[in-house]
């Protein structure tokens, strides 16, 4: 198996999925940065950007959590 497989693999892995997560929780402190920005400047503008990168960060953690649920619904040994 070469290297690009094996990464491609590992996206689709637990291990992979776990670390999707957490690198999504790293961005949600940049989310909450610039919702803390754009009030104490009255940006209607920039809160609207940042509301909407906080609602595409929910979504893409909903669906690597359903993700990580369907694997690991396949694992026999955990019924």
């Amino acid at each position: 198996m070469s290297s690009i497989a094996k990464a491609k693999g590992f996206k689709h892995s637990k291990p992979g999925l776990w670390l999707s997560i957490g690198t999504s929780a790293f961005g949600a402190v940049s989310v909450v940065k610039d919702v803390r920005k754009a009030r104490s400047e009255n940006d209607t503008l920039m809160l609207i950007n940042a509301l909407v990168g906080a609602a595409a960060l929910i979504t893409g953690t909903a669906l690597l959590v359903r993700e990580l649920k369907r694997l690991g619904d396949d694992d026999v040994l955990l019924g």
